[in-house]
């Protein structure tokens, strides 16, 4: 399996840290708003990841956490006249809900950043101890400077650095980009009380923290959208460094989702250009959304629009009416390419994932070999299994399709069309008697037959 590492730039060999173990965690959302499509790209994505793990032997660890205490969470308490907990909690309880109907990895980890304040302190007296964390005026801030290795994830150089999405440049600060692990209590603002001063977590410190406590040292793979890599993953990578692995790497590969785009514009709240995942919810099923998600590589740009989503749905309704037909031959004989062909499809299929998450080239095999089966279909056939591929391959992305289960009314359905043409074969061959008692006698159980 080869996955793209941001670190190294390059297409590289999986191999987890501990064997049949992977350790993963990647970047949730801050909590103050609904999210919207381009934030569920990298749900999508990384739990197809982890999924295709499991699949191939590995038991996964996977952790995605809550930001609970942030700026944008205060402006919003402020303007909502409530209190950060309302808030969060307010918007913890709308993502659960929302992405409970993309079918996500079960047993994800979800810590929240206030219910962990001890582990984050702990890391932020780590790195005042052994000097990269300086006071200024009430924050505590880490020195850029102190760590040389600074800018290798981003491509970054010191002397060059640009200002990021989410970064505060203070000339003020021993280096203009040094970054806040502490923010010194404020007026109205809510605050946590530690050895270095009351106030609250900066944004940053906050997943190194949550990464060593829930998963060690060091993990296999750490992920989030690309706008992530600098600041907040640069500055993650700093600050485990220095103060938790003592120098060595502590993620072994870095991957990064490219965005979701509007007329070729990057989707995001602060542009005012973003669906909300729950409004397309209301017009799309959850596997109508992840496999419009999956029809593009997840390292290049995806652009939004309703008219293909309608493409998602057109092609998964077919599928859901082929495999439908795949599961009803059931009583002939299995053909004997089939296996063959299963054996064939799932390899192509496992191969095109393995080959860092090539969603779009794993769904093209589901066509391929859709239209090999179509044509053994004859009426004594039994091709269930490749019904049970199917469903096996697209449980690794989380596709769940409403395939029908056979009740006692297709049942009943079958038994009338049936009945009804060998009546029509009767009255063909002019045996009018037999016909008619076949109508009277439908006729009692309240089925009509009309001749024209």
């Amino acid at each position: 399996m080869k996955i793209y590492n941001t670190l190294t730039n390059s297409i590289q060999e999986f191999i987890p840290l501990k064997e049949n173990e992977v350790k993963m965690y990647v970047c949730g959302p801050t909590v103050y708003n609904y999210i919207h499509i381009g934030n569920t790209r990298p749900i999508i994505v990384f739990d197809v990841l982890a999924r295709l793990l499991t699949y191939k032997g590995y038991k996964v660890t996977y952790v995605q956490n809550f930001t609970d205490i942030d700026d944008k969470i205060i402006k919003k308490a402020n303007e909502e006249k409530s209190s950060c907990q309302e808030i969060t909690k307010k918007y913890i309880n709308a993502f659960m809900e929302d992405t409970s109907k993309l079918n996500l990895y079960p047993g994800i980890i979800r810590p929240t950043v206030t219910e962990n304040l001890d582990e984050i302190k702990n890391l932020i007296q780590k790195l005042i101890d052994k000097g990269y964390a300086y006071k200024k005026d009430n924050d505590i801030v880490f020195s850029i400077d102190k760590f040389k290795d600074y800018g290798k994830l981003s491509k970054q150089k010191l002397d060059e650095l640009n200002q990021g999405v989410r970064i505060e440049v203070d000339e003020n600060k021993k280096n203009p980009f040094d970054f806040v692990l502490w923010k010194g209590k404020k007026e109205n603002e809510p605050y946590f009380k530690s050895s270095f001063g009351e106030g609250r977590p900066g944004w940053h410190i906050e997943c190194s923290a949550l990464i060593h406590k829930y998963l060690g040292d060091r993990i296999d793979i750490h992920a989030g959208g690309q706008d992530l890599i600098f600041p907040h993953h640069e500055n993650e990578r700093a600050q485990s460094i220095c103060g938790i692995t003592g120098g060595a790497e502590f993620v072994n590969y870095w991957m990064h989702n490219s965005y979701i785009t509007i007329n070729s514009e990057k989707m995001s709240k602060s542009l005012g250009n973003f669906m909300l995942l729950k409004d397309v919810l209301e017009k799309y099923e959850g596997y109508v959304i992840r496999h419009f998600i999956l029809t593009c590589h997840y390292r290049k740009n995806l652009n939004f629009s309703y008219s293909d989503l309608d493409i998602s749905k057109k092609t998964l309704d077919r599928l859901t009416t082929t495999m439908e037909k795949f599961k009803s031959y059931n009583k002939g004989v299995k053909p004997e390419v089939l296996d063959n062909l299963i054996k064939e499809f799932k390899s192509n299929f496992i191969s095109s994932l393995e080959d860092d998450l090539n969603t779009p080239k794993a769904l093209s095999y589901i066509s391929i070999f859709t239209k090999s089966v179509n044509k053994l279909l004859n009426d004594d056939v039994n091709v269930e299994e490749a019904y049970n591929a199917l469903v096996e391959m697209l449980n690794i992305l989380g596709i769940n399709l409403p395939i029908k289960k056979k009740d006692d009314n297709d049942i009943v359905d079958n038994l009338i069309t049936l009945l009804k043409n060998v009546r029509n074969e009767l009255r063909n061959q002019k045996i009018y008697n037999l016909s008619d008692k076949i109508r009277e006698e439908l006729a009692k159980l309240g089925i009509n037959i009309s001749d024209k």
